[in-house]
């Protein structure tokens, strides 16, 4: 088979993962080396639907051991299968680079043979570019789950950041969809690179010749609408990754319905907006101080797609507001729809000097046709309407039928000349993103 039919197959069986970002790791370089070692890691360019496609992004193999359900490489499907050598994967990064196609490398890999067999040779082409090759650029390796300890502890040392892949978020979802997986192969992985990660941080305190050791963390993908668990389990199950391996993003991939099966939703399009929302509740747990179990009560254990989460969670919780803008801790303005981080930081920077005035919100940064339902400003209020849970849902309720829209799934490859229309759009697809949603999607802030 020839290269370029290769990369065709698995650049294109490669855009199911999305759990890619920079790196936001340095390594040292010298003079006749290869590759940015910038801070700031990759650049970035965005397909309408949100995913990174800076990278060179491939599998090294579309064959696969296993038979997941929801997976377009699975075992039983009959597709064209396709396989880089080591030194082919190596020469395309390189000569990619030198053509300034792409500023670093995404390698992932179905399970070929065995785990161990996958991730010697991901570990071998990852060595042989930073040794053989000078390359210091981005590198994302996929950990291979059921393989050896020492070979993703070598891998580790070469790789920018390395993932694990849950996939499901229950016990039960990954018995009914990917019955030849086990829970336990995943987690080990996870555990050990998070300790290793410690490891080598304290032993550079000590010794600075230390290696590094996946500087830029690691991160894993949750599929989402293909199995019934709902936003609070998936998140429930974030905020553990988080708290528990130290985990940098945890990834969110609406359901792209490949296949079809008994134990597959029958759904027409990816659950996009659903996806949406759980990145911006993912985005309370770790920069809000939310936890997930405030996010939801046990009649509403999934994000309300009209409002997004912090706006849901205030209206949920309106015996928490109002709160007066000019003496709230800062905490309690992080919980304010509308009022993000850097406005929180401006806020309490500004009251020092003098009490804010409602026009001043609007300088700061402060979104207040959301804001202002829960604040006070010196003592006024100044919402539009009575400060009740259903005159407020009923004002900032999106004018949108979420039952018109039609998002097909689509992905940019290396072969495809974009549209126009794909480059001007927003970092996703933007049918899929209310008005007033579209910035935090660039942002964050919610």
């Amino acid at each position: 088979m020839e290269l370029q039919e290769k990369l065709e197959i698995l650049s294109g069986a490669a855009k199911y993962d999305v759990s890619c970002s920079s790196s936001g790791s340095k390594r040292s370089s010298k003079t006749g080396d290869l590759g940015s070692v910038s801070t700031s890691g990759i650049c970035h360019s965005f397909t309408p639907d949100g995913r990174c496609i800076s990278l060179l992004k491939i599998l090294l193999t579309n064959y696969c051991i296993y038979d997941c359900a929801y997976c377009a490489n699975r075992r039983s499907n009959d597709i064209t299968r396709a396989a880089f050598s080591a030194e082919e994967v190596v020469d395309l990064t390189i000569n990619f680079y030198r053509r300034n196609y792409i500023e670093g490398l995404f390698l992932s890999s179905g399970v070929f043979k065995n785990p161990n067999h996958t991730m010697e040779t991901l570990g071998s082409i990852v060595k042989k570019l930073r040794i053989e090759q000078g390359f210091k650029g981005y590198i994302h390796l996929k950990a291979i789950p059921g393989a050896s300890q020492e070979l993703i502890d070598e891998a580790g040392l070469y790789a920018d950041r390395m993932s694990v892949n849950i996939e499901l978020p229950s016990d039960e979802s990954l018995k009914l969809l990917a019955p030849d997986k086990k829970k336990q192969d995943i987690f080990a992985p996870m555990k050990q690179i998070s300790s290793n990660i410690v490891l080598h941080q304290e032993e550079r305190k000590k010794y600075k010749r230390t290696p590094l050791y996946v500087p830029g963390g690691q991160s894993t993908q949750l599929i989402i609408g293909a199995t019934p668990d709902n936003d609070f389990s998936i998140l429930t199950l974030s905020q553990k990754l988080y708290d528990k391996y130290d985990l940098k993003r945890v990834y969110y991939s609406a359901y792209v319905p490949v296949n079809t099966g008994a134990h597959l939703p029958e759904i027409k399009n990816p659950p996009t907006l659903r996806e949406h929302r759980l990145y911006q509740g993912d985005w309370l747990l770790r920069f809000y101080g939310f936890r997930a179990e405030e996010l939801f009560t046990e009649e509403r254990p999934n994000f309300d797609i009209n409002f997004d989460p912090k706006t849901n969670w205030a209206l949920n919780h309106l015996g928490h507001f109002p709160i007066e803008i000019n003496d709230a801790p800062f905490n309690l303005l992080l919980r304010v729809p509308g009022i993000g981080v850097r406005s929180a930081q401006k806020i309490t920077s500004a009251r020092r000097l003098a009490p804010l005035s409602y026009p001043d919100l609007k300088k700061l940064g402060v979104v207040l046709k959301r804001a202002q339902y829960f604040i006070t400003c010196r003592s006024k209020y100044h919402g539009s309407v009575d400060l009740d849970e259903d005159k407020i849902r009923h004002v900032l309720t999106p004018k949108l039928d979420l039952n018109e829209l039609d998002n097909p799934y689509e992905q940019l490859t290396l072969f495809d000349k974009p549209s126009s229309s794909q480059l001007l759009l927003p970092p996703m697809h933007a049918k899929l993103l209310l008005v007033e949603d579209r910035p935090t999607a660039l942002t964050g802030e919610i």
